[in-house]
């Protein structure tokens, strides 16, 4: 009986931890375009510098409209994030490049930074949060 209480206290405690741990904070991010008004933003969220350009801890694309979007993700816990995110002009579904890998449509990272021969480093597109965030970016 001593066994059954302390298995059924653990669990009960392991399950309020795991409550405690899961948060509901909404990540709002404002994409003003400045060039064309047509196509998809596609936007690559990450969790981790580990995962950075390597695997998308989320992601959404919304049609541009009036020169920006927004895309809202929900349900994210306290933490540091980056994302990525490029122009679909053509509605392809795919970032086009030139002969030596360029890409030819509009990008961007958060912080406003910009790569110099790859992606910019995940310090200098991270960002905290800790409670509902709005982040804006702009791309040329």
């Amino acid at each position: 009986m001593k066994n059954l209480f302390f298995i059924l206290l653990v669990f009960l405690a392991s399950q309020y931890t795991a409550s405690q741990e899961k948060e509901d904070i909404m990540l709002q991010i404002e994409v003003n375009v400045t060039k064309y008004d047509k196509g998809k933003i596609y936007l690559a969220l990450y969790d981790d510098e580990e995962h950075y350009m390597k695997k998308t801890y989320m992601s959404s694309s919304e049609e541009v409209e009036d020169h920006k979007v927004t895309i809202i993700f929900k349900g994210l816990k306290k933490g540091e994030y980056a994302f990525s995110l490029f122009h679909d002009v053509n509605s392809n579904g795919k970032l086009d490049n030139n002969f030596f890998g360029i890409p030819k449509e509009p990008y961007g990272f958060s912080n406003h930074q910009k790569g110099r021969f790859g992606p910019p480093k995940f310090d200098k597109v991270k960002f905290t949060v800790k409670e509902n965030t709005h982040q804006k970016v702009t791309i040329k």
